[in-house]
């Protein structure tokens, strides 16, 4: 225990100390080489779910809400994702840490084989595959067959790049065995070690199954594919597929507050988390609050004030209404449109105890809302209706307990609920485009959930975001992709360049990623 202590202390150290430096992963690993220590495989798990689950809270807070606007930072500029100002550094920490986080859940599995502990197999191929996922999602085309084999007979220092369609049915075929694995109800021995299930195997196994979900979304615009095949099959097969069934299932961190066992934001003031740094959009606040002719807010999504707070300079801020900065804004511009601007909510976020999502409810019912209305799987309009109003309800309880913890509590009650679901902004029957509708919400509920809303505005295209005249630094162009890192290019360049021409572009933001709505409409 006193090993594993330091371990985990260790890791979320690193993490906390780290910020939003450019240098947050200090180890050069990727999927070209693999490092391996003796350890057991449960000693490996607290790492892996814990320190994984902050690093989702920091690339939310520097680099998934720039890029999506959710935020902007406006206190100078030492950041400038928002501007689309990304570096070798960036594109080298996301790198990093997935594939590290990958090889190190192969690790956990191959320990766990080796000693039949099955619960940990299943769960090392779950988290395999959300680290992994998330790695192609952001790069593309990406090494995984032949991953990680450099110290085993056979294997490779300069690994082929899988295409990513090959990947995802690589990841399909690894989630799969994993649910199999789940099905013969393994014994989890240490439950105590888990922070998000406490050992509960159907629970793991709802969010292996849920995040499959997840991926048949991501590709379904691929028709080949046939995503919509595979979700009728879960859907219809509940005991074979267990997926999310209320907010109990979310795959949710629970920090206890106590060192290590710390969010990431623990000990984040106000200043460095929002009113120095990052504040809220214009974006956001258009797709929260309902504002009249006369130019009254006359309604605010209830999530809101536990999202964030009004600024509350009475000088900047006079009327105390809700007011958003411009995401992408140049530096001339950045004093006068960030005037009052709305912060984040420190209170709620900024807590030791505070969790962190992987994956939540809300989102499985959207992905059904979505998959309903296009007639990926049964039920039509009709259906589509009833999934999104359950997860637009998912979201708001999901997020009603943490109204407790800011400095203005906030509650949101069934009535509540049902007000916002009849207000103009997320009314279903008012909605002339019931597919934007599912998005724009979707974009809302995923809030602080890693880069999962930059994925699906590359997806999907929604929100319709408006590109501010300071993001010269890609032409405009949101980053349809992150680069591959330059030591990868150096040490395996000849099989990158085969990824790069498969996906048509070079090694920069503007190549579209294969289940992207650009390449598809490009017809790559």
């Amino acid at each position: 225990m006193k090993i594993l202590y330091k371990l985990v202390t260790g890791g979320l150290i690193a993490i906390l100390m780290s910020a939003c430096t450019s240098d947050f992963e200090e180890i050069n690993t990727n999927p070209n080489a693999t490092l391996v220590g003796q350890i057991t495989a449960s000693n490996m798990f607290e790492p892996l779910l814990y320190n994984g689950a902050n690093t989702w809270l920091h690339y939310s807070w520097c680099y998934n809400d720039e890029l999506i606007q959710y935020t902007a930072f406006t206190g100078g500029s030492t950041r400038q994702e928002h501007r689309y100002f990304l570096a070798d550094t960036d594109f080298s920490t996301f790198w990093n840490f997935y594939a590290r986080y990958a090889n190190n859940a192969i690790h956990m599995y191959e320990l766990a084989a080796a000693k039949n502990d099955v619960a940990l197999e299943a769960i090392a191929q779950t988290l395999k595959v959300l680290y992994m996922s998330n790695l192609t999602d952001m790069y593309g085309d990406i090494p995984y067959s032949e991953a990680f084999t450099a110290q085993k007979i056979g294997g490779t220092t300069t690994p082929k790049f899988d295409s990513q369609k090959e990947v995802y049915q690589e990841m399909f075929a690894e989630l799969e065995a994993a649910n199999d694995l789940y099905a013969t109800n393994p014994v989890f021995e240490k439950p105590t070690l888990d922070g998000m299930y406490a050992g509960n195997i159907l629970k793991w196994r709802k969010f292996n199954n849920s995040l499959y979900l997840r991926l048949l979304c991501r590709i379904s615009g691929r028709t080949e594919m046939n995503a919509g095949t595979k979700m009728k099959e879960i859907l219809t097969n509940k005991d074979k597929y267990p997926i999310f069934e209320s907010n109990d299932d979310n795959a949710t961190v629970k920090y206890s507050g106590t060192d290590p066992y710390r969010n990431y934001f623990a000990t984040t003031t106000e200043g460095n988390f929002s009113s120095s740094a990052y504040k809220i959009t214009r974006q956001v606040i258009k797709m929260t609050v309902v504002t009249d002719a006369t130019g009254a807010q006359t309604y605010v999504d209830p999530r809101l004030p536990i999202y964030g707070k009004k600024n509350p300079n009475a000088k900047s801020n006079p009327k105390n209404i809700w007011i958003g900065t411009v995401g992408g804004c140049t530096p001339e511009e950045q004093s006068s449109v960030d005037l009052g601007s709305s912060w984040l909510n420190a209170a709620v976020f900024c807590r030791a105890d505070a969790p962190a999502t992987f994956m939540d409810y809300a989102e499985v019912k959207f992905i059904l809302a979505e998959a309903a209305l296009k007639g990926l799987i049964d039920g039509g309009e009709s259906a589509a209706k009833s999934y999104y109003t359950d997860a637009v309800t998912a979201s708001m309880q999901k997020w009603a307990p943490m109204g407790a913890y800011s400095a203005t509590p906030v509650t949101i009650t069934d009535a509540d609920i049902i007000t916002f679901l009849n207000s103009d902004l997320a009314s279903w029957d008012k909605a002339t485009n019931k597919e934007e509708l599912i998005a724009n919400q979707k974009y809302i509920a995923l809030f602080f959930v890693g880069m999962e809303a930059y994925h699906e505005f590359r997806r999907t295209g929604y929100p319709v975001l408006t590109i501010g005249a300071g993001t010269v630094y890609n032409d405009f162009i949101l980053p349809t992709r992150f680069a591959y890192p330059t030591v990868t290019i150096a040490t395996n360049g000849t099989n990158a360049q085969v990824a790069l021409d498969r996906m048509g572009g070079a090694n920069n933001m503007k190549t579209p990623v294969w289940w992207s709505k650009q390449a598809i409409g490009q017809g790559k």
